[in-house]
């Protein structure tokens, strides 16, 4: 099952290869933002994160909303954030 793990925008690390670092679950990690090139991220923002691709922009009440949802699914959200957290971006 693939699921998208919501993530908070902590900063963009370089811009010319759309690199950022993000916060999930009290964990940071680099994740890739160029899926979301037609939109304008920042720090703060929120976004859906699949294995270190940030795959959408969601608003701070989507994201509560999702991590009470996953955090109720078990295994699946534990295996989605193991993926997280072993992927590498550089």
């Amino acid at each position: 099952m693939c699921l998208g793990v919501p993530g908070r925008i902590v900063e963009i690390t370089d811009v010319d290869h759309q690199l950022a670092v993000a916060d999930v679950e009290g964990v940071r990690r680099k994740i890739n933002i160029g899926l979301l090139v037609e939109e304008e991220v920042i720090a703060g923002d929120w976004v859906l994160i699949h294995v270190g691709f940030a795959m959408s922009k969601i608003d701070e009440a989507e994201a509560e909303a999702t991590l009470a949802l996953l955090a109720g699914m078990g295994d699946a959200y534990t295996d989605e954030l193991d993926a997280l957290f072993q992927s590498r971006i550089e």
